[in-house]
């Protein structure tokens, strides 16, 4: 059984979703931030890179969009291939785009040119004629049933296709669709006439607000309640129910109890192990889930787990476990792009197929696209998974300023050698210099007082010149200078 929690601040709004009591996934919207997919403009080309086959695309945000040829709608000939994208863009051209991806780190947004509009039940394909079915619909006779429904009533005057979503299966009324077909049309009128108007840059449609995509999205046949902590945000979701999602109305309810509405469902405590390197598992072992910037890598391990029979059922055990564990993670973490899984070694096939076959079940769920493949030679499972925001740790983390991210920082030890040597360069630089003065964090300083004493003495008589020490309290470990006196 679902549920949704929605914690609202002036500022920022939480949605967690429950299952069966677990957090099952979690995402933020931050005023300062928002999220940008969906959002329709019409931009301006600032600059074609046939090298790369793409486009600096300008549509009013700090960072310039970015657009490839694969994503422009029409470039693809009779032969499979793409035409050159200097044939089809031009500096100063405008361009009605819609954002694919957020802003991630220091790139800007992907744009495409095919546009979509997504409705309750049906997404509208304004360049298109198909009519599709979602592929989380598996049953073949379903979906035919539902693209028949859907091409019955599409009226042959209109322009455009459309995909039956996932919350369709359980079975639409021609009056939902229709609904979702009058209303979708009107907005992308709307939209074109904006786009006749506006200058370029301009944001010609923005996309729902994280609760209202909560009604939209995320409620099932299966979801209990929607538990909304703000009158505010819960009046507004009622309003918005009753006009576009009229069967989740009796599902929305105001939270009033005492305890926050996240503290008394244990959500604070899983987004901060969210956050963590390390995460434990039922059994005693543990993952270690390690992002870059290139790809994220989790390591499985046993940790105190030792079972009570053999080994290779302690590892077949913890390795399952951790499947439904990593799937779980993913989603929390919003973790994208490429991912590698080190299992614990097995030696039965049966237990390979097995874990990957748990893998592949618990991440069935994730709303978000994703491939998983076999085990590699080297016992490795290769994943991907579409990103197209930013993660976890990225909204709510920054770099560390002492290690600069990576994770360590340098010995007192090691200060103490670099200091030395460059010492040794500052006096064989300026030959005419007295004295020299060592500004370092206390603990630096420290290792020069006490282990590294006899190193310091030595390094004045070959230099010939006094070296005196003085703690800068700002300073990380790492951080020094060298006065020359």
């Amino acid at each position: 059984m679902q549920e949704i929690l929605i914690n609202c601040t002036p500022r920022e709004t939480r949605v967690a979703v429950m299952v069966d009591g677990i957090l099952e996934d979690l995402h933020i919207e931050r005023r300062a931030n928002m999220g940008l997919v969906g959002n329709v403009y019409m931009g301006r080309v600032l600059r074609v890179l046939p090298g790369m086959q793409s486009a600096f695309v300008d549509i009013g945000l700090e960072r310039t969009a970015f657009l490839h040829i694969l994503d422009i709608e029409g470039s693809r000939l009779e032969n499979g291939e793409h035409k050159p994208i200097e044939k089809i863009l031009t500096d100063g051209q405008r361009l009605l785009v819609q954002v694919a991806k957020d802003p991630i780190g220091t790139k800007g947004a992907r744009l495409t040119t095919t546009i979509s509009l997504a409705g309750r039940k049906l997404v509208y394909l304004p360049s298109d004629t198909h009519i599709g079915v979602s592929q989380r619909i598996e049953d073949d006779a379903q979906r035919e049933a539902l693209r028949e429904q859907v091409t019955r009533l599409r009226s042959p005057e209109q322009a455009g296709g459309y995909i039956v979503r996932t919350c369709a299966e359980e079975g639409a009324s021609d009056e939902e669709f229709l609904e979702d077909m009058t209303y979708l049309s009107r907005l992308w009128e709307q939209i074109l006439t904006k786009a006749q108007t506006s200058p370029a840059p301009a944001l010609l449609y923005d996309d729902l607000s994280l609760t209202e995509r909560v009604l939209r999205d995320m409620v099932q046949v299966d979801t209990r309640q929607v538990l909304v902590d703000s009158r505010q945000t819960f009046d507004a979701m009622v309003k918005f129910a009753r006009t576009f999602a009229p069967g989740s109305l009796e599902r929305i309810a105001h939270y009033t109890g005492e305890r926050p509405l996240f503290e008394a469902y244990g959500v604070d405590e899983e987004i901060e192990k969210a956050l963590g390197r390390r995460v434990p598992l039922k059994s005693g072992g543990y993952l270690v889930v390690d992002q870059t910037e290139a790809m994220t890598t989790i390591d499985v391990n046993t940790g105190g787990f030792v079972g009570k029979r053999d080994f290779s059922q302690t590892v077949f055990k913890t390795n399952l476990e951790a499947a439904q564990t990593i799937a779980r993670q993913l989603r929390l973490r919003n973790l994208g792009g490429i991912i590698i899984i080190d299992f614990i070694d097995m030696t039965s096939s049966e237990h390979r197929a097995a874990v990957l076959s748990e893998l592949r079940r618990a991440a069935a769920s994730d709303r978000t696209k994703h491939t998983i493949s076999d085990f590699t030679e080297l016992g490795l499972v290769e994943m991907t998974r579409k990103r197209t925001r930013e993660s976890l740790a990225h909204v709510m983390c920054e770099q560390c300023p002492v290690c600069g991210g990576r994770g360590e920082i340098k010995t007192a030890r090691t200060v103490c050698y670099e200091i030395m040597r460059e010492i040794v360069r500052e006096c064989r630089q300026y030959r005419e210099a007295r004295s020299f003065k060592i500004l370092a964090s206390q603990t630096v300083i420290d290792m020069f007082l006490e282990e590294e004493s006899a190193a310091l003495n030595l390094l004045q008589d070959f230099v010939e010149k006094p070296v005196s020490l003085e703690v800068e309290p700002v300073y990380t470990q790492e951080q020094y200078d060298v006065v020359i006196l």
